[in-house]
């Protein structure tokens, strides 16, 4: 088994390609890497053809959904992983994720990694693991993180942590990948999980075992050339409650895993929060002039 690995980039060429070596150091078998340039990169694009890695790419930033779903377009193998450009993937990821694979019944789940990551907060720290080995490449510690990532005991999260995720491409095919409504990105990972709910998916977890080392989503996040989306706006327009209360009444994101989901419990809690969701719909509504 092995997976067809997706990533969008954007002139972040030096953390793309720390990303890129470390999936071909630690990997224990040979993955389809398949790149998606955002804009003119030539660094970038010549790296891939001297180290013959698939690729597509676009002119202009067509953003990181439109960007996954062309490099999904021409992916060959039946598991999709989706990982951002500035990841070091760990030692041992992608046997933990064959494994977890292999012990599920189909294949309708949604599989995350694991993320060790500087970032520190109460709640962040419930989403992945916090060890600082560097807030920037130039101050990244590999040795320091090769050498303690294995040592954190840490629980197989229910709910998931979006990126880096595993779907299958029956699924992925089905709901149509990304909602291109999403470019460049933010609140993407939710709607495509709304989508999968929706198509009766309920296995939802972030798998402790399988990890990697996140900057901090570098391209999208801090680039100043790329515009930002108002996602959760999107989002709850479209869905018509918002990402908090999908995350907290669905996806029951943050806790142990603890087996499949099931439908949310309707209590005072759920018809409150709901209540809160339909307010800011008005609102936004009510601005938009609908």
């Amino acid at each position: 088994m092995s997976f067809s690995i997706l990533i969008p980039t954007f002139q972040n060429f030096e953390y793309f390609k720390l990303t890129i070596e470390s999936i071909n150091l630690n990997s224990s078998l040979k993955h389809e890497i398949i790149a998606h340039i955002n804009g003119t990169d030539e660094r970038t694009e010549n790296y891939l053809i001297s180290n013959n890695i698939k690729y597509t790419k676009s002119s202009d930033n067509i953003g990181l959904c439109s960007g996954v779903n062309k490099a999904a377009k021409i992916s060959t193998k039946d598991y999709l992983l989706y990982a951002h450009d500035d990841m070091y993937f760990l030692p041992n990821w992608d046997n933990v994720l064959m494994k977890e694979v292999e012990s599920l019944k189909n294949n309708r789940f949604y599989l995350s990694m694991t993320q060790i990551s500087h970032t520190k907060g109460v709640k962040s720290n419930l989403q992945h693991i916090h060890f600082d080995c560097g807030t920037t490449l130039n101050e990244f510690d590999k040795e320091k993180l090769l050498k303690n990532y294995s040592k954190f005991n840490f629980r197989d999260l229910q709910g998931s942590h979006w990126a880096p995720h595993l779907i299958h491409r029956t699924l992925w095919n089905k709901i149509g990948g990304f909602s291109e409504e999403f470019n460049p990105g933010f609140a993407s990972d939710p709607d495509l999980n709304m989508k999968l709910w929706n198509e009766g998916v309920r296995i939802f977890k972030g798998v402790s075992k399988s990890r990697v080392y996140h900057f901090g989503s570098v391209t999208t996040r801090k680039n100043y050339k790329i515009k930002r989306n108002n996602g959760k706006k999107t989002f709850l327009i479209k869905w018509r409650f918002t990402v908090d209360f999908f995350v907290k009444h669905y996806l029951k994101r943050g806790g142990e895993f603890n087996g499949p989901l099931k439908e949310p419990h309707k209590s005072f809690l759920y018809y409150f929060d709901l209540f809160l969701s339909k307010i800011k719909l008005f609102y936004i509504n009510t601005i938009n002039g609908k």
